[in-house]
């Protein structure tokens, strides 16, 4: 496990649309999952001990963010050739299991991952109505251990301000995760 921290927000770049199965059995674009006031596109796995750790306020934060016109999409970059708690249906298990209230999509070619400049799991993308970037941060402080119970919801807080103003906070602290397990090269 390499721990990796995500760079700043390039704000107002936008959103990267993208074809990928998810574990539901149908394929997902950017606009299936595009949300009527804010999209987050977030990179997480199975097996990173930083996305365990809030897998569980991940649930929670994505299914109220619903009611803010948010919708989100959680999409699996690492190659699981050397981490098979990431294979296909791992992925379909961890999202039985948690009740994700969003897709959880596979991308075996990884160029959707490269395509966003994600570096590590959990990684974030909160955009805004127009799918430009207003959010690259973490989820809350918690790590890779649970946040105590009145943690400041960074992630929840910025993207229902993206949805009420259509623009995230200026200030912003980076996620940390696992780096992406890319793909041998042949």
């Amino acid at each position: 496990m390499v721990l990796t921290k995500t760079a700043g927000c390039e704000f107002g770049k936008p959103a990267i649309d993208f074809a990928l199965a998810g574990v539901d059995g149908k394929t997902w674009t950017l606009a299936n999952c595009a949300g009527e006031r804010g999209t987050l596109v977030m990179f997480i796995c199975n097996h990173c001990p930083y996305v365990k750790a809030v897998q569980e306020r991940l649930v929670r934060d994505t299914r109220e963010l619903l009611d803010y016109g948010i919708k989100s999409v959680a999409i699996m970059p690492n190659d699981p050739t050397d981490y098979p708690e990431d294979s296909f249906d791992n992925m379909k298990k961890v999202a039985a299991k948690l009740n994700y209230p969003f897709p959880y999509l596979y991308d075996e070619t990884q160029e959707t991952a490269k395509a966003y400049s994600a570096v590590c799991t959990p990684d974030f993308f909160g955009h805004n109505a127009e799918l430009a970037l207003q959010y690259r941060g973490r989820l809350d402080a918690s790590g890779m251990k649970p946040a105590p119970a009145d943690a400041k919801r960074d992630l929840f807080e910025a993207m229902k301000a993206i949805a009420e103003t259509g623009e995230g906070p200026k200030e912003q602290v980076p996620s940390m995760g696992c780096s992406i397990k890319w793909r041998h090269k042949s």
